[in-house]
């Protein structure tokens, strides 16, 4: 799934706290460099299996949000 950074920036909202700062995190977004699953487990201190979950939820999240907002834009 590909998703472009300035479309993570338009949508990161409609994200739940937990879930903003992983893909923060993962992507490298708002200056920070990007991090792997394991590192951000041992900021966060949970496990690195639990971070890859929110991340898939969050980018799940993401992806529907930017097929319907461009479904939107193709049909008007």
């Amino acid at each position: 799934m590909k998703i472009e950074r300035r479309n993570i920036y338009n949508y990161i909202h409609i994200l739940d706290n937990r879930e903003r700062e992983v893909i923060r995190a993962r992507f490298g977004l708002g200056g920070e460099k990007e991090k792997t699953q394991r590192e951000i487990a041992k900021e966060l201190g949970i496990s690195r299996s639990y971070v890859s979950r929110i991340e898939k939820r969050a980018l799940i999240k993401l992806f529907h949000e930017f097929y319907h907002h461009d479904k939107k834009v193709k049909y008007r």
